[in-house]
């Protein structure tokens, strides 16, 4: 099994063992993770029978609002890294790491519809019911075409109730 983590984290895997299989042939990835899971699919010469998106970093933001989100993290970059945890509903410091701007606009404006070129790979996609990091809807709408979606009733973006 293969693991991406999320943005600015670090080892929060375990977090997900209730939606995660551990088994070979299994890639599966967090938030800005699940970009990075779906890039390592689409690029790997090795066998993915299964790839599991938890909470994948979906986001139609214009470009003001990508741009006020990287003036903020420029700005104060610890005190943006917890405002992004908090709001995404779970905050705990041993879980965060190093991250760049690079990153932070990366995860803004990945291309979701280069999962189209996944072929023969089976796709889960777990969401939270009241997820207050991406828009929950268009999200939905989305992945239903690429994958199965759990939606996890009363959950947060890191599908937690």
């Amino acid at each position: 099994m293969k693991y991406f983590n999320g943005f600015c984290l670090k080892n929060e895997k375990k977090l997900f063992q209730n939606y995660i299989v551990e088994e070979e042939f299994v890639v599966a990835g967090f938030s800005y993770g699940a970009q990075r899971a779906v890039d390592y699919v689409i690029n790997s010469s090795e066998r993915v029978d299964k790839l599991q998106l938890l909470s994948p970093a979906y986001f139609n933001y214009p470009q003001k609002i990508i741009d006020l989100n990287i003036n903020a993290f420029k700005l104060n970059k610890e005190k943006y890294i917890e405002n992004f945890m908090k709001k995404a509903g779970f905050f705990n410091e041993k879980y965060i790491t190093d991250c760049t701007v690079e990153d932070l606009n990366a995860l803004f404006t990945f291309d979701w519809e280069k999962i189209k070129l996944i072929k023969n790979v089976k796709i889960e996609i777990f969401l939270g019911e009241f997820d207050k990091i991406i828009s929950l809807k268009p999200a939905v709408d989305f992945f239903k075409n690429y994958g199965d979606v759990y939606l996890i009733k009363k959950a947060n973006h890191f599908l937690r109730s």
